[in-house]
């Protein structure tokens, strides 16, 4: 169940601004800022593993999505690509993906944490455009060749590798 790596990519790609940020919009500081943004990671890779190994739509759509950012030409790079309205439409399904796992990630987090699921929504909504450009940074150097987001080829394994590790 560790995503340590993946989380620390998206805690390095978020940066001191975003992070002090984030710590504004939960009342906190940085050091609680990282912890919530940690554990919302968390969820949502657990999350989006959990899915993609489902056999049925939602996990076949994560499947896609998934296979969409691993042979993305060439790779999405930065934050930058993503940002504001239009930056969420460039990110083709996973964004839509990630969209529909906010409120049930906002949820969850907000249940372990204490923090009102609305904030948890609102750090989510910041972190999906980063959580993009970690994927497909991740999916290029990992999936590359492997095939394991093709139909039946245990893409929830190939997303467990990209997002550095899962239950199993």
């Amino acid at each position: 169940m560790s995503h340590s790596s993946f989380q620390d990519d998206v805690l390095g790609e978020l940066g001191n601004d975003r992070m002090t940020e984030i710590a504004g919009l939960l009342g906190t500081d940085t050091s609680g800022a990282r912890e919530a943004v940690t554990e919302t990671l968390g969820v949502m890779a657990d999350d989006l593993t959990q899915r993609a190994d489902a056999d049925d739509a939602d996990g076949a759509e994560v499947r896609q999505a998934f296979a969409e950012v691993s042979e993305a030409e060439p790779p999405l790079e930065g934050v930058a690509g993503f940002g504001g309205l239009g930056g969420l439409l460039s990110g083709g399904m996973m964004a839509g993906v990630l969209a529909k796992l906010s409120k049930p990630v906002a949820a969850a987090v907000s249940k372990r944490t204490g923090i009102p699921a609305t904030t948890v929504s609102r750090v989510v909504e910041m972190l999906i455009p980063v959580v993009l450009a970690v994927l497909a940074k991740r999916a290029s150097g990992k999936a590359a060749g492997t095939g394991a987001a093709g139909p039946g080829g245990g893409a929830g394994g190939g997303l467990g590798g990209i997002l550095g590790g899962g239950k199993k």
